[in-house]
């Protein structure tokens, strides 16, 4: 049986321990406003415990503070792009500051789709039938091999950014045109029909699972962070089947050499079959956002979270100090 988590008591009571924190957020990925929101958020609850955390917009701004020597440690709330591809764990690691996420390779595996499905697959934990597809590939030819339906997506995009389900082969050149929009090369999948799920992962440890049924046929970016009528059921199953998709959930995610905290997204087909989606090393805090759902299922609430998530860096600190 896997053990359920522990919302056991904070390892620093002192904020101050924390030194200065640069919450860095916004960017410049597809994902900006979003992440300018979940920084907001972060930022709030930060101080609101009392940490001495500032708002940095972006990497070069970001790199520019720490050069300085402006602060101790940082708290990384940027969606897609360099801030979660690797590229800003990199530059952190080289000049030896802590950091929250993920590092290097795990950012890196988790925002590369086909890699983190390649390394699902080559592991044994299921994940719905794929093809990467390059630039100017044979998407007839490709979509043929995988059957319909089928979605199509850009392989380094998150929070739902250039999706299409395609349910007939007249549908497919405008959802390449959508996801070709995009940075990177196109992924093509069977479309998992049943429930969509998502797993928060957080110090090592799956936290309960939600179901999320939108109103209306699927959880696209409007249903994610813009609609109030999505429901958010915690725990979203019960007993084993319980247990048994947060264990392949935290085995998702450790497979991808992730850490610190995360979320990773399961569908459930009709049959009670799991399958893997992807890895988040950097989920949205926002009002809509699954992690602090998932976080009050078990007592914690907003403001807890963002410290624990900070207390995490201190795992980063012994390695690089």
């Amino acid at each position: 049986m896997m053990p359920a988590f522990t919302n056991h008591p904070s390892r620093i009571t002192n904020p101050g321990a924390f030194g200065r924190v640069a919450v860095v957020m916004g960017g410049r990925s597809a994902e900006r406003e979003v992440s300018l929101n979940s920084g907001r958020n972060v930022l709030e609850a930060l101080r609101a415990k009392g940490v001495d955390a500032h708002a940095v917009d972006g990497i070069p701004a970001l790199l520019d503070a720490l050069r300085a020597g402006h602060y101790a440690r940082v708290f990384n709330i940027l969606h897609g792009g360099a801030g979660e591809n690797g590229e800003l764990q990199g530059a952190l690691e080289s000049l030896r500051v802590p950091y929250t996420g993920s590092g290097v390779l795990g950012s890196a595996l988790a925002m590369d789709k086909v890699r983190a499905k390649l390394v699902w697959q080559s592991l044994g934990l299921p994940t719905p039938r794929f093809l990467a597809l390059p630039r100017g590939a044979d998407v007839a030819s490709a979509a043929h091999e995988i059957g319909y339906p089928l979605i199509v997506k850009p392989a380094l995009e998150g929070s739902s950014v250039g999706i299409t389900r395609v349910f007939e082969p007249e549908d497919l050149s405008a959802a390449v045109a959508l996801a070709s929009r995009y940075h990177g090369d196109l992924l093509m999948e069977t479309l998992i029909e049943g429930g969509e799920y998502t797993v928060g992962i957080l110090d090592g440890a799956a936290l309960p699972t939600i179901r999320i049924v939108p109103k209306g046929e699927y959880y696209d970016y409007n249903a994610k962070y813009v609609a109030e009528d999505t429901q958010y059921i915690c725990p979203g199953l019960d007993g084993a089947a319980e247990e048994e998709m947060r264990a392949l959930a935290l085995a998702a995610f450790v497979a991808l050499d992730c850490s610190g905290w995360g979320r990773v997204d399961v569908m459930r087909d009709r049959d009670g079959r799991n399958f893997l989606l992807e890895a988040n090393t950097a989920p949205g805090m926002t009002s809509h956002s699954l992690v602090p759902k998932a976080a009050r299922q078990i007592g914690m609430d907003f403001e807890t979270l963002c410290w624990r998530v900070l207390e995490t860096s201190l795992d980063r600190e012994e390695r690089v100090t």
